[in-house]
């Protein structure tokens, strides 16, 4: 497991999921993380199959794109969001 990269996801999900969305199990290209550029970007996908949609384009964007920047970003938005709060919740409220 690494500190950024794509969350797990539970694996009964992991199954239906990947074959309900096609590139799906790129996202296991790279070592799970415990915050992700999907985490950062995106709304909580609960089991709405679009959102796994948008956060899968997440995923495989920090895949092809992986860089100390773009890591250090997404760290960087991590702490923000967990001091502040979302940046959704405060434009949406």
């Amino acid at each position: 497991m690494s500190l950024v990269g794509p969350r797990p996801e539970r694996p009964e999900f992991a199954g239906r999921l990947s074959t309900e969305i096609p590139f799906y199990a790129f996202r296991s290209a790279v070592p799970p993380g415990i915050t992700g550029w999907a985490q950062v970007n995106a709304p909580y996908a609960a089991d709405d199959l679009a959102h796994h949609r948008l956060k899968l384009e997440y995923d495989l964007y920090f895949i092809r794109e992986r860089s100390l920047a773009l890591y250090l970003l997404t760290l960087l938005r991590t702490v923000s969001t967990a001091l502040v709060g979302s940046r959704r919740a405060r434009t949406t409220a």
